[in-house]
C-alpha cells in the first residue's frame, strides 16, 4: 500500500473520532483518567497536585471564568484543558489563560486538542474577554507546535525567573 493511501486510511478513524468527541466539564470520576494522562505524558505522577486542581477548578468552580474541561471519546477521557479569566495581571486587561492541556498520545491527531482549545476559548468569549494567553517551557516543542498551529504567537510579555537557592 502506498504511503498516501495509508495516510488516508489513518485519517478516516481520526475524522470519525473527532465527530464522536464530547467536550464537557470535569466530574469527580474523571480525576483518575486526568492523572493517568498527565503521568503518561510527563512521566511524573502528581496525584496531590491534580486533586488540588480539581478542588479549585472542578468541584469548587463557581463562575464561568474558571474552566476544567475534558474530552471524552467512546466513554473514556482522552484529554483535558484547564484555564481561567484573569483580570489585570501584569497590567493587562482581562484575558483567558490556559495553564494545562493534555491529550492521550493515542488520541492525538484526531482534533482533540483543537476541540478542547475551541471550547475553552468559547467560554472565555462568553466571559467578555478577547485574548487568550498561555506559558510553556521553551523546549516543549510539541505543545509549542500545537499552539502555533492554532494561531497563537509570541505576545508582549517576557517571562523572567530567578533561582532562589544557590
Amino acid at each position: 500500500m502506498s504511503r498516501r493511501k495509508a495516510a488516508r486510511n489513518d485519517a478516516a478513524p481520526a475524522a470519525a473520532q473527532r465527530s464522536e468527541l464530547a467536550i464537557r466539564p470535569v466530574r469527580r470520576g474523571d480525576l483518575e483518567a486526568v492523572i493517568a494522562i498527565d503521568t503518561q505524558v510527563t512521566g511524573l505522577e502528581k496525584r496531590e497536585y491534580w486533586r488540588s486542581v480539581y478542588r479549585r477548578y472542578g468541584e469548587s468552580a463557581t463562575t464561568a471564568s474558571a474552566q476544567f474541561l475534558v474530552a471524552e471519546a467512546a466513554g473514556e477521557v482522552v484529554g483535558f484543558i484547564i484555564g481561567e479569566v484573569r483580570d489585570w495581571e501584569f497590567g493587562a486587561p482581562p484575558c483567558g489563560w490556559v495553564f494545562a492541556i493534555d491529550v492521550r498520545p493515542d488520541a492525538r491527531l484526531a482534533g482533540t486538542g483543537t476541540r478542547l482549545l475551541e471550547s475553552i476559548c468559547a467560554s472565555f468569549r462568553r466571559a467578555g474577554v478577547r485574548k487568550v494567553r498561555t506559558m510553556l517551557a521553551s523546549d516543549n516543542t510539541l505543545i509549542l507546535s500545537f499552539f502555533r498551529s492554532q494561531g497563537m504567537m509570541a505576545g508582549r510579555f517576557i517571562p523572567l525567573e530567578m533561582d532562589l537557592e544557590g
